[in-house]
């Protein structure tokens, strides 16, 4: 039996990733920060191996690392809120950084062998120029928020281990991924939690957006953590994969997606707290270098995604 080591297990991402990997017959095993949140793993909490550990103390990954010995590690913990980097950029920074560092350390003192995948994004490429969509790996990277500073420098690592010291790092840039779970800061479950809270009575009709006119490349998170598997086993080490849908949505058509499955009747408000300081206008990515290496394609249809999101929080407000 294969074992799998998350970082980040309790997340959003993380959680689905280990229902996946428990549901293929994997060893799955999960690092959590203490005092995490359990609620995204509590029904399958019995069949993982938790270790609590702090990738910011660089002796607790190689404790961990060396005892479970992984034959994938899946580095998905970060601070992953672009907002909150804007308010907390050397948080952010420290954090995707060091933590990176220390994890990619442990594995290179453990001398053991892993493949390990590493969730970057797709706020790497920043100001993307109309003539660059949809965007390719080449693309140059102008990270326009401290969150994508950060995510480029794990990036960078990543290759950089790989470089130096023939770490088996595969490196995916996934663009953006929601569905159940997803946190209430991120646009599209804020968007339908609003919904569903205006639904019950509990918040007035009006609902209170940023940037509408952002478009952005949407996968369900639950084909994107089948192409985090795909990645390890598939993919080639040293190597960058965009993983998207390859097709873009308004943040203002999305909304109305969500509206079209409700028959509350809502005013939209925008809100300048919701603005930052500078944001992406557009990402729609290539996934054709990904798809030739593993087969993937995103099964699930955005507007299943966004009922299932909504149903998610009607079932929780």
């Amino acid at each position: 039996m294969k074992k799998a080591l998350i970082t980040g297990i309790a997340g959003f991402a993380g959680s689905h990733l280990a229902e996946l990997l428990l549901s293929k017959g994997f060893e799955v095993y999960g690092l959590r920060r203490p005092r995490t949140r359990m609620d995204h793993i509590e029904s399958i909490a019995n069949r993982l191996h938790l270790t609590d550990a702090d990738l910011l103390d660089s002796h607790s990954p190689y404790a961990t690392i060396s005892h479970i010995k992984p034959d994938y590690i899946f580095h998905l913990a970060a601070q992953s809120f672009v907002p909150t980097s804007w308010v907390s950029p050397s948080v952010t920074l420290e954090v995707n950084i060091v933590g990176s560092a220390n994890l990619f350390e442990a594995v290179r003192q453990a001398n053991i062998d892993p493949v390990i995948q590493i969730a970057c994004s797709s706020e790497e490429y920043g100001l993307v120029h109309d003539n660059e969509i949809p965007i390719k790996e080449t693309n140059p990277l102008r990270p326009l928020s401290p969150y994508a500073v950060s995510k480029v420098a794990m990036d960078y690592l990543g290759y950089q281990y790989h470089q130096s010291y023939k770490v088996r790092v595969v490196r995916t840039r996934g663009f953006n991924h929601t569905g159940p779970r997803r946190g209430e800061t991120f646009v599209t479950s804020n968007f339908a939690k609003q919904i569903a809270l205006i639904e019950k009575g509990k918040q007035d009709t009006v609902i209170r957006v940023g940037n509408l006119d952002a478009e952005r490349d949407w996968t369900d998170v639950r084909d994107m953590v089948r192409g985090y598997l795909l990645a390890v086993e598939k993919c080639d080490s040293g190597e960058v994969y965009n993983i998207c849908s390859g097709r873009g949505v308004k943040v203002a058509d999305m909304l109305n997606l969500l509206l079209s499955f409700s028959k509350a009747k809502v005013k939209i408000e925008e809100d300048p707290s919701r603005m930052r300081p500078s944001d992406v206008p557009i990402l729609i990515g290539d996934n054709s270098k990904f798809v030739a290496k593993t087969g993937w394609h995103a099964e699930i249809p955005f507007e299943k995604t966004m009922e299932d999101l909504l149903n998610y929080w009607r079932e929780r407000v």
